[in-house]
């Protein structure tokens, strides 16, 4: 049987890495959207489809399993992280490479990271800041902004960029703060400790969505709350919630001994994040406006 004639009068909104974030967007919008999602993974089929999204067997390291996406939708909500070496985004040049075959699209946000603004040394600013990425990882982001940037200039389309800090959420598993408290990770003494963003996961979802209808083309928006506190901070706040050990505290020089390179990193760039343009251009009125809000609700 085919489906109603109403269905196919809807606008197409292709999501590309539909992990978590793009599940809570899925049902945001499951209704008012023919919902596509470009997944690698065949078992994940049925997933996306029980969530009403249609999947497409694709992979951005191979741009031959892409070609289904040329022409599919209007509107492109990239979710996806870029592979885990090199200093450029191949995932998405692979990806604009085929959307831009028969210029359809119309809308695309791009889901970034704060990193590529590298330690600003506790500053406080907004998304006229430059970036200046630290690590091999944010230069990745770096590259993958610019892609979609040019691609929104090139080809006529709303090109919205979302930079996004620490994302939590009670019932987030990947990336959870409790993971980390469990296994007793040290963070840094109050005297060497960095400021640190956040953004629930709920809250993120509906950015993403807000992004879609009312991002102004090729503009960057900080995807993060309203909260300003340091990350040993952070996480002594969620130790009490869950009712766990306070994580020790060291040095930096002894962090620079016990911990991996990649933690190292994240524990030694701070920044204070302004997000003006999320609350007045896409005009979010923020669910859990800070991190205690949220473990509250939670």
């Amino acid at each position: 049987m085919s489906a109603p004639p109403r269905l196919f009068r809807r606008p197409r909104l292709l999501i590309v890495g539909c992990g978590d974030i793009g599940l809570r967007v899925v049902h945001l919008l499951r209704g008012r959207f023919r919902l596509y999602a470009l997944t690698s993974s065949a078992a994940r089929c049925e997933v996306l489809r029980g969530a009403g999204v249609v999947p497409v067997l694709g992979d951005l390291d191979d741009p031959l399993t892409l070609r289904r996406l040329a022409g599919l939708a209007e509107a492109v909500l990239h979710l996806a992280p870029p592979a885990p070496t090199g200093t450029a985004d191949l995932r998405t040049a692979n990806l604009l490479r085929i959307l831009a075959r028969r210029g359809r699209v119309r809308r695309l946000v791009y889901a970034s990271t704060t990193g590529v603004y590298g330690d600003a040394g506790g500053a406080s600013f907004d998304e006229t800041r430059a970036v200046n990425p630290g690590t091999e990882r944010a230069r990745r982001r770096v590259d993958a902004e610019q892609r979609v940037q040019w691609f929104g200039r090139v080809f006529g389309g709303r090109v919205t960029v979302l930079r996004v800090p620490g994302i939590y959420a009670n019932d987030r598993s990947a990336g959870h703060p409790r993971e980390r408290l469990v296994r007793g990770t040290p963070v840094l003494v109050a005297e060497d400790d960095v400021f640190s963003n956040h953004i629930h996961a709920d809250d993120l979802a509906r950015v993403c969505v807000l992004a879609l209808h009312r991002g102004m083309p090729q503009r960057v928006v900080h995807a993060c709350d309203d909260t300003v506190l340091k990350m040993g901070d952070y996480f002594d706040l969620v130790a009490d919630w869950c009712g766990l050990p306070r994580p020790p505290r060291i040095t930096r020089a002894e962090a620079a001994q016990q911990l991996p390179p990649v933690q190292r990193s994240f524990m030694s760039e701070s920044r204070r994040l302004s997000n003006r343009r999320l609350k007045q251009e896409l005009r979010l009125k923020l669910r859990y406006p800070t991190v205690l809000e949220g473990l509250v609700a939670s």
